[in-house]
This record gives C-alpha cells, sequence and structure tokens, in this order.
C-alpha cells in the first residue's frame, strides 16, 4: 500500500517507469561510443556557456584597450623604390677581370642585395639626411624601461652592471651604432624573384621622410659603387704601371740570357740539327738492323755445312740460300733438259749409239758443272761472312757514335727550350699586363652605374601600421579565444562533482537524485519547513523524486533503517534528511533521530529547547521514549533529537542499547532517518552504517573533492555498508538549461498542480 502510494505520485507509462528505476540505479547501458562522445561535447558546451559571459566581457573589454591603445599609435608610412641591378654594365673595353666581379652569376646578385642592406650604406644616408636629429630617431624616455630598471635596481640578488666609463669618441661611434641599427630595422631590401628588379622600402612616421629616405638609400647605394669601381680603377692602374717597369727588366733579362747561350754554343737552328741527328740515328740503326740479320743468316749457312761436310753435294744442294742462287739455278735447269734428253734418247737408240754416248757426256759435265758452282757457293759464304760481320761492327760503333751526339744536341735543345719558355712567359705577362694598363687608363674616367631606377618613392598618404580595424578584431578574438582555453582548464583543474555521470563514473554508485540550490540572502539559512511553503515547488518536487528513487531501488529490501551522512561537514545532510523525512512522513510513519552527538542541528532548526531528552538519554537509560521525542505538528514527523552531548558519543554508539533501541523502533516506524557526522571527521557514521538497512550519501554539487568522496565511500564499502545511492545536494538549477545531465532526477515543474487564476 505504502509503495503503490509513493508510485502514484509519478503517474509513467509502465515503460516510462521501468526507465526511470532503471536510470535511477545506473543500469542504463552506456557502451555506444558515440552517446559518450556527444555527452563530451555537451559537457564542453555547457561549460563554454558557463562562462560565455565572462568570456565575453573579458574580449569586450580587452578590444576596448586595444581600440584606445589604437587610438594613440603613432601611424606608419611606408615609401618604395624599385632599382634595375644591371646585369651587363656599359663597358668601354672588357676589363671586367680587373673589378673580380661576374655579373651572370646568381651570387652577383646576392652580393648586390647584401651591399643595399648594409651598415655603410645606412651610416652613408643618415649622414647625408642628418637623420639624428629627425624625431624618428631620437631615443624616447620608456615607463616601462624605466619600471624594470628600478625593480632590479631594487632587488639585491640581481648582478648590477659594472658602469663602463667610455670616452666622447666610444659614445658618439655607439650612438651611431645605435641610430644605424634603428635605421636598417626600418629598411627593407626585397628582390623580384626571376628579375633583376630590387624593392627598397622604408618606414617612418613621417610620409615624406620615408619616400626621401628610400631614394637616398638607391642613389647612395649607386654614388658608392661608382666612388668604388673609380678607386679601382686607379689603384689597378698605378699597380700595373709599377710591375710593367719589373716586368720589363725580367723579359730583357730573360731574353739576353738565351741569346748568350745560342752564341755560346753555335746554335742557329738547333731543332734542325735534332732532326738530322735523330733520321741519321734511324737510318743508321735499321742498317745495323739488316746487317746483322744477313750475319745471322751466313752463320746459319755456315753451321749447316760444317755439319754435313762440303764435299755432301746432295745436302748443300738442298740448303734453300744455295739452292736459290740463280747460277745454281741455271745449272739446274740445264741439268733437268740433258736428263729429259737423255731419257728420250734411251727410248729410240741404243747404249752405243753416237747420240746417246753424246748426251750422257753433256749430262756429266752438267754435274760438274754443279758441283764445281756449289763449292764456289761455300767458299762465297764464308767470305760473306767475315764481310757481315766487318760491317756490323762498323755500323755498333757508328751508331754509338751518333748517339753520344745525339744526347749531347738534346741537352743543349733542353737548355734551350728552358731559356726559350722563360723569354715567352715573360713576353706573355708583359703583353698582358701591358694591355690591362692601356685599357685601364683610356676606361679610368668611364662612369657606367650598377643599378638605376625605375620607380622611384613617393609620398604616401594611408599608413601600413597600426591597421585599427583588425588590431580590436585580433584582441577580440585571440583575449575569447584565450578565454575558452582557461575556461576548459579551470573546469578540468576543478576536480569535483558537477552531474549526475561524474557520481555514477567515479564513484560506481548510483544517483539518487539531487537537490537545487536555493538561493538566499547572505547569512539566511534554509527555512527548516521550506518543503511545504508555496514557492518551494521545484525542491519540493526535487525531494519527492529522491524519495520515489530511492523506494524503487529498494523494493526488495527492508530498508527500514535509513542513515544520512556526507563527506565533510558543510554539504547539507541534515537538510537533506530533513526534508526526506518530511516526504516520508507524508505516505509512511517516519521518525528523524539527530545521531551527530558531536556537533547537533536539529534542536536548533526545529527551535527544539537544548536541554531536551534525546538519543544520548535513551542509550543511557535516563529518559523514556515518550519523553526523549518531539512531534513536528506542520509536517507529523516524529524528531528525536540529540539530547545532551555526551563526552563519550561513540562509545554510546557502540553500545549494544543503540542497536536494541533502533530494533524496537522498526516495530513502530515504517522509516528511520538517522542524521548522521560527516565520515571524514569521525567514526561516528561508520558505527551507525553497521546498524542502518541503507546508507545515502550527501555530496555538495561543486564543492566536494573527488578524492575524498571516493575516501568517504570507500571506507563504508569496507565495511560493508549498504550504500542506497548518492544525493548530489546545492546544485545550480542555471545550467540545467544547457545541459541534460540531470534528466530523471529532478523535474522543473510540478505534476498535477493547478494554475491559479
Amino acid at each position: 500500500m505504502i509503495n503503490s502510494n509513493i508510485a502514484s505520485e509519478i503517474p509513467l507509462p509502465a515503460s516510462d517507469k521501468t526507465q526511470t528505476v532503471a536510470k535511477s540505479v545506473g543500469f542504463q547501458s552506456r557502451s555506444n561510443q558515440s552517446i559518450e562522445e556527444d555527452i563530451d561535447l555537451r559537457h564542453y558546451f555547457s561549460v563554454f556557456k558557463k562562462y560565455l559571459w565572462r568570456i565575453a566581457s573579458l574580449a569586450i573589454l580587452v578590444a576596448l584597450l586595444t581600440a584606445v591603445i589604437a587610438l594613440n599609435m603613432t601611424p606608419i608610412y611606408r615609401s618604395t623604390a624599385t632599382l634595375l641591378i644591371e646585369s651587363q654594365q656599359n663597358k668601354a673595353v672588357s676589363f671586367a677581370e680587373v673589378y673580380g666581379l661576374d655579373s651572370n652569376r646568381k651570387e652577383y646578385y646576392l652580393t648586390q642585395f647584401e651591399i643595399l642592406k648594409s651598415r655603410t650604406i645606412a651610416q652613408a644616408v643618415i649622414e647625408k639626411l642628418n637623420l639624428k636629429e629627425h624625431p624618428d630617431f631620437i631615443d624616447k624616455p620608456s615607463v616601462v624601461r624605466a619600471f624594470i630598471n628600478e625593480v632590479k635596481q631594487s632587488l639585491p640578488f640581481i648582478p648590477k652592471k659594472k658602469a663602463v666609463t667610455l670616452s666622447i669618441i666610444e659614445q658618439e661611434e655607439k650612438a651611431l651604432q645605435a641610430l644605424v641599427s634603428a635605421f636598417t630595422h626600418r629598411l627593407t631590401i626585397n628582390p623580384i624573384r626571376k628579375t633583376q628588379l630590387v624593392h627598397i622600402s622604408f618606414q617612418s612616421s613621417d610620409p615624406k621622410l620615408a619616400a626621401l629616405v628610400t631614394n637616398t638609400v638607391g642613389e647612395v647605394y649607386i654614388e658608392q659603387h661608382l666612388i668604388d669601381k673609380m678607386g679601382v680603377t686607379k689603384e689597378a692602374s698605378g699597380w700595373l704601371t709599377t710591375r710593367l717597369s719589373d716586368l720589363r727588366i725580367r723579359l730583357d733579362e730573360s731574353e739576353y740570357k738565351l741569346q748568350q747561350y745560342l752564341e755560346s754554343e753555335n746554335l742557329i737552328d738547333i731543332s734542325g740539327v735534332l732532326g738530322l741527328v735523330s733520321k741519321e740515328l734511324e737510318q743508321t740503326s735499321v742498317q745495323l738492323v739488316v746487317a746483322r740479320n744477313e750475319k745471322n743468316k751466313l752463320e746459319s749457312i755456315i753451321r749447316v755445312i760444317d755439319e754435313y761436310g762440303r764435299n755432301n753435294l746432295e745436302v748443300l744442294q738442298s740448303i734453300p740460300d744455295i739452292t736459290s742462287h740463280r747460277a745454281i739455278q741455271d745449272i739446274k735447269r740445264t741439268l733437268v733438259t740433258s736428263e729429259l734428253k737423255l731419257s728420250d734418247l734411251f727410248g729410240v737408240y741404243g747404249p752405243k749409239h753416237p747420240k746417246l754416248i753424246a748426251a750422257k757426256a753433256e749430262l756429266l759435265s752438267v754435274q760438274k758443272n754443279l758441283s764445281l758452282q756449289v763449292q764456289r757457293l761455300v767458299t762465297g759464304v764464308q767470305k760473306e761472312l767475315k764481310t757481315s760481320k766487318r760491317n756490323v761492327q762498323a755500323l755498333e760503333i757508328e751508331l754509338t757514335r751518333i748517339k753520344k751526339v745525339y744526347r749531347e744536341i738534346t741537352s743543349k735543345e733542353y737548355q734551350y727550350r728552358k731559356l726559350s719558355r722563360e723569354v715567352d712567359t715573360n713576353r706573355n705577362i708583359y703583353d698582358t699586363f701591358f694591355s690591362r694598363a692601356k685599357e685601364t687608363e683610356v676606361t679610368g674616367d668611364f662612369n657606367a652605374a650598377v643599378a638605376r631606377f625605375t620607380d622611384r618613392a613617393y609620398k604616401t598618404t594611408n599608413p601600413i601600421k597600426p591597421n585599427k580595424p583588425l588590431l580590436v578584431i585580433l584582441a577580440f578574438i585571440a583575449t575569447f579565444g584565450f578565454g575558452i582555453v582557461i575556461a576548459f582548464v579551470l573546469d578540468a583543474l576543478n576536480d569535483t562533482f558537477k552531474t549526475a555521470s561524474d557520481i555514477e563514473n567515479k564513484l560506481s554508485q548510483r544517483m539518487l537524485g539531487l537537490l537545487p540550490l536555493v538561493a538566499l540572502k547572505k547569512n539566511v539559512a534554509l527555512k527548516v519547513h521550506y518543503f511545504f511553503e508555496e514557492g518551494a515547488d521545484k525542491f519540493s518536487e526535487s525531494v519527492r523524486t529522491l524519495r520515489t528513487s530511492f523506494v524503487l531501488t529498494q523494493l526488495d529490501k527492508a530498508s527500514k533503517v535509513i542513515e544520512i551522512t556526507s563527506t565533510v561537514p558543510g554539504e547539507g545532510k541534515t537538510t537533506t534528511a530533513t526534508n526526506l523525512a518530511f516526504s516520508l512522513a507524508q505516505v509512511e510513519k517516519t521518525i528523524l533521530i539527530d545521531a551527530d552527538m558531536r556537533k547537533p542541528s536539529i534542536c536548533k532548526r526545529f527551535n527544539i529547547p537544548l536541554y531536551h531528552p534525546g538519543l544520548s538519554n535513551l542509550i543511557t537509560g535516563t529518559e523514556q521514549f515518550a519523553d526523549c521525542i518531539y512531534q513536528d505538528e506542520k509536517s507529523g514527523l516524529t524528531i528525536m533529537p540529540c539530547g545532551p552531548i555526551p563526552s563519550n558519543p561513540l562509545e554510546l554508539l557502540l553500545s549494544p542499547k543503540f542497536a536494541i533501541i533502533l530494533t524496537h523502533l522498526k516495530k513502530s516506524y515504517d522509516r528511520i532517518i538517522i542524521d548522521t557526522p560527516p565520515v571524514q571527521a569521525v567514526s561516528d557514521s561508520l558505527v551507525i552504517a553497521q546498524q542502518s538497512d541503507a546508507v545515502i550519501y550527501v555530496v555538495k554539487s561543486d564543492d566536494t573533492r573527488i578524492g575524498a568522496v571516493q575516501d568517504g565511500i570507500g571506507r563504508l564499502v569496507n565495511l560493508n555498508a549498504n550504500i542506497a545511492g548518492v544525493v548530489l545536494n546545492k546544485v545550480d538549477m542555471k545550467k540545467m538549461a544547457s545541459s541534460d545531465n540531470y534528466h530523471g532526477y529532478y523535474s522543473d515543474y510540478s505534476y498535477g498542480k493547478e494554475k491559479e487564476s
């Protein structure tokens, strides 16, 4: 009957009721990763919305401050001139080697760009225009710099710079270098890619000065190049003239040495003489080779003759050198003819025929003549061998003589060539220097500029900076973005409970409900019966939702004794206990016990006299139960105050009488609400948790640290306490308009309430 009355307060369909219960006990599935990401995005959006007005106010303030500063900033103007650097300068004659420049190389243009940015050009422009008197280059006192110096002087641990005394010249040089640095900081040189053009730009608060300086930089650069060129020309001309006299002397000396050598050696055309000797040496060498071959050939024939004997005509006739002789070949032909003739006659005539006899006699005569000629040839070969040896010896002697002559002539030729090379080298050097000297002399007064203006700078009317609207916009955007980052950082560093998901994810406990933050004046406490007032609809409905959530989660449990505790004091556990007791008293018989016997507050809230007997009297047995309770007429709630504060509250709670009291109260009441001390303060609540059927843990929203709550709940879990759930107290309901983190735990309206006419 009781449960049906509670359930009737929320007339929902069966399916919706099931979803509400599931959400209250934390059983709803959240396995879908996309849903979690959506929740995170909504959380970020809620953080952004929470700090939106503060971020916007800061951004607007900074933008206004930036606008004020921008309006007071000095406008800066920039003028630009375009200079064409000649890739091929006009020359009267070609003597670019004197200057060491190659205008066709990339390094040439890079060098010219660096010259334009050099301190020499800057110093020349400063002196020409007397810029040290211009306000842009006068060092103005800086308030920030003075403040920093004062701070440095006031801090003893910062090392002090030793004062250095400079002479007047050194001071002027230092000031000039500072001026040059300020000038080069305003000067910009921008070459145009793939062209010979370069932009010269200068920034100044004076537009006329910006144009003047820009044009002057180009003019000084051109003038400086001409001056340098003329200086190089003069130096080159003087150096060439000095060197020419020395080179002339060296040339004369080398020519004299060559002439003296030719006369001393009686040489006219040494190359021709060397050619004749070389040719003679070649011919003699060839003759010697031929003679040696002939000698070797004759020696081989003599060896064969000596080996087989001089009378062995058959072997001698087989020697190619003998058979190849013309006389031997003629006799052999005659011999063959005679043999053929004799052969023919044998077939016709008899052996005694005169013709056959005459033919035999002729053949014999030819054979004798052949033997005689062979003997003569053998004798002739010996004579030829002796002659050949004498020829070889003579040719070897002649070849040795010619080689000696050739070596002598070669040595003379080497010395001659050495002296000739020296003469040629000196003459070439002299001719080169003489040619350069004449070129330099002719072109010394020819002034060809390295560059020329294609566009001169002019006075501009529009400043390049500051871009005041852009500065204001950027300041606003940057501050707004920085504010968002700070908001997220603060939210990340805020280690407290802000949403229902924090309770469920970080404590692994179900969230029973929440109590909204009631706007009160400073130092004004919440009225004890605010639950019943007309303007407390939202608060009352949240308490009823808490009651319903608790009852539904404890349907299968006999949770009569309910402990209300928190982590630290000031989280609203007593308020939660009182109002939960009010809501339960509307449907069930309920008693509220103040078990905080160290710092009780129930008496003060209900205007109960401090001397009224209570729990401590009942445990010690000094008073009866009827004297220890107080009946609240407006709510119908039975209240048992703390009673006199004992000196040993923990011992009282540990006594068996406390458990006996709770047992008797269960028989008389449906719900027993016990307000206990904070868990982190004392151990009383841990003792009471062992006697309770359920524990409701109160957490103050956006205040209590997560670690402290986790530690408090952990202590209860270690004692096997039945934690029914967590109540998030003092929740700022303004956040609910942009977040559904509390859906199911709070309703912003009273269902079934009639609208007053």
